[in-house]
């Protein structure tokens, strides 16, 4: 497993860019519907970023490494409760059939959290394919 971490950490510096994690989210980010996205972390973040989303970034097996998916450029970043999402924002994360209150039960149950929590919400664009 470390060897695995080892080699990807070498990677993300070939890259010149850190790695996000879309596990839930990956047909929303190949289709581009999702330009928002809320983290518990990723607190130093800021506008200009790039990074590369891939499917995952743990649990992986000998030999299994993370599937990259798009490039995205960070817009602005925000600190937030959870619970003070915006309808316009549950579209921006992919959810357009969703309310506000399933999008924060959904978070809560994926990331065991209250919905208070503060969160960092990250905005982005798309810019290209991964290499």
């Amino acid at each position: 497993m470390l060897e695995i971490e080892e080699k990807w950490r070498e990677k993300k510096e070939v890259l010149g860019m850190k790695l996000i994690s879309a596990s839930l989210t990956s047909g929303k980010i190949l289709d581009e519907t999702k330009t928002v996205t809320r983290r518990v972390g990723w607190w130093n973040l800021i506008p200009g970023t790039k990074l590369c989303v891939v499917d995952r970034v743990m649990g992986f097996k000998k030999g299994e490494k993370p599937t990259r998916l798009k490039v995205i450029e960070v817009i602005s970043v925000r600190a937030e409760p959870l619970n003070h999402i915006t309808q316009e924002d549950v579209v921006k994360e992919g959810f357009p059939g969703w309310t506000t209150k399933q999008f924060v039960s959904f978070f809560c149950e994926k990331m065991k959290c209250k919905p208070t929590l503060m969160v960092n919400r990250i905005e982005f664009k798309y810019v290209g394919e991964p290499v």
